[in-house]
C-alpha cells in the first residue's frame, strides 16, 4: 500500500477522532497523475452534497490533481474540480449526522493504492484552538529531546 499524497496540516490542525476509508471516481487520465504523485491535499476537505432523490453523497473538494503530462489534449480540465467518493449507503448516513454535530468536519488524510485502486483515507476531526497547537509543538519537542538523551545515555554506555 504505497501512499500517494499526505496532508500534513490534517494532525496539526485537528484532533482526528476516527478515520475511514474511500474510493475514488476519477478519470483516466487522473489516475495516471495520481500514481505518479502529482496530487496535493492542501486546504482539501469532504462535504456533503444531496442528489435529485435527496440521498447524500460526499465529494473531496478542491484537492489538485494536475493534467498528466503524456494524455491527449484534454479541453477545459479543471485540475480541483470535485471527486466523487465511493462509501456504502448506511456509513453515508452515519457519517452525515456526525457532520451535522457541532464542531465536527471530514478532513482527508492521505491517498494512497490498495492492490489496483486508489483510496483516500479521511477522518472525522474536531478543530485545535491555538492553545492546543501551541501545547501540541510543546510536547513534541520535549519527546523529541527525551529521545535523543536516551539514545546518548545508551550510547556512552556501550
Amino acid at each position: 500500500m504505497p501512499t500517494l499524497a499526505y496532508n500534513k496540516r490534517a494532525n496539526y490542525d485537528y484532533e482526528i477522532l476516527t478515520t475511514y476509508e474511500a474510493g475514488l471516481v476519477l478519470y483516466g487520465h487522473e489516475v495516471k497523475s495520481v500514481k505518479t504523485g502529482h496530487i496535493s491535499l492542501k486546504g482539501a476537505y469532504v462535504t456533503v452534497k444531496r442528489t435529485g432523490k435527496n440521498l447524500p453523497e460526499l465529494y473531496l473538494i478542491n484537492a489538485h490533481i494536475s493534467l498528466y503530462s503524456r494524455a491527449s489534449a484534454v479541453s477545459d480540465y479543471d485540475p480541483t474540480r470535485p471527486r466523487k467518493l465511493l462509501l456504502g449507503k448506511k456509513e453515508i448516513e452515519h457519517l452525515v449526522g456526525k457532520k451535522n454535530e457541532q464542531g465536527l468536519t471530514l478532513v482527508p488524510l492521505k491517498i494512497y493504492t490498495k492492490h489496483s485502486l486508489i483510496k483516500l483515507e479521511f477522518g472525522i476531526g474536531r478543530g485545535r484552538k491555538k492553545y492546543d497547537k501551541r501545547e501540541l509543538i510543546k510536547k513534541r519537542e520535549t519527546d523529541r529531546a527525551i529521545r535523543t538523551l536516551t539514545k546518548r545515555n545508551i550510547n556512552l554506555k556501550s
